[in-house]
């Protein structure tokens, strides 16, 4: 367990492997801990980081800071203090709205993201994300097996008006016209069968700006790094590996993960 105290607070984070920075924000369901198996994959070429969000996880609850802009703070000052100069970023739900935000607040500190069941638009949030439990939710996504009581615990450790924060956040953010503004490469992950953040539609990631795409993971729920893991890291690492933007649109289809065509 890794720690850095920002102004007397507590922020816990995990890395692994060395290489080229690679940042991994969770959502609003749990914490670093199911990034896991995607850090371990990519471990062998990135420095991979994952850290807990204020109000989640082992990090401190800071109420003041619980909205989008208070979280992008904290992914700024997290890189500051490690002196991580650029990095590339794979966030969920929560996490990828406050990376989208901080790819258009600090530019020059994010080379590429990808950003996974980010809600473009706020009513594509299931209100089951408010009225219940993390853990109980978590249940419902996520199948029974050895993976899912380390996460459970994680999730039962969330503050609640983190999450109510964060989504009355994003009801006023416009995320579609801010990933419209992004210079860097964008590509948007979403699980077909997600029932906490509705897949949007052709006509929505259509007109989102040009360095925008996205992917379907047809067998994934909420969790695609979880439920079509081998999936889910191939579709990282191909993502990571591409030169520039350009390539984005050339990314071939592969039997491990399908491609949305825009």
């Amino acid at each position: 367990m890794s720690a850095l105290i920002v102004d007397g607070d507590v922020v816990h984070y995990e890395v692994l492997g060395r290489g080229r920075p690679l940042i991994f924000v969770h959502g609003w369901l749990g914490s670093w801990r199911y990034w896991v198996p995607t850090l371990q994959a990519v471990s062998s070429s990135y420095r991979a980081y994952a850290l807990d969000l204020w109000g989640f996880g082992d990090s401190a609850r800071r109420r003041a800071d619980y909205g989008l802009d208070g979280q992008v703070e904290l992914l700024r000052t997290f890189m500051d203090r490690l002196a991580i100069v650029k990095a590339a970023f794979v966030g969920h739900g929560l996490g990828a709205a406050v990376v989208a935000l901080l790819c258009r607040l600090y530019p020059a500190l994010a080379d590429r993201a990808l950003l996974v069941g980010l809600p473009i638009d706020a009513t594509d949030l299931n209100p089951r994300l408010l009225d219940g439990a993390p853990g109980a939710l978590i249940e419902s996504c996520i199948d029974r097996g050895p993976h899912l009581e380390p996460i459970l615990r994680e999730a039962n450790k969330t503050d609640r008006n983190a999450v109510a924060a964060s989504v009355e956040a994003l009801r006023v953010a416009e995320m579609a016209r801010l990933l419209g503004e992004l210079s860097q490469p964008v590509l948007l992950a979403h699980g077909a069968r997600d029932t906490l953040v509705a897949m949007p539609g052709d006509g929505v990631t259509e007109a989102l700006g040009v360095n925008v795409h996205s992917v379907g993971l047809a067998e994934s729920r909420h969790f695609p790094m979880l439920d079509e893991t081998a999936r889910f890291n191939r579709l990282v690492t191909d993502f990571l590996s591409l030169k520039d933007t350009g390539e984005l649109r050339g990314l071939t289809l592969k039997e491990e993960w399908v491609r949305r065509v825009r």
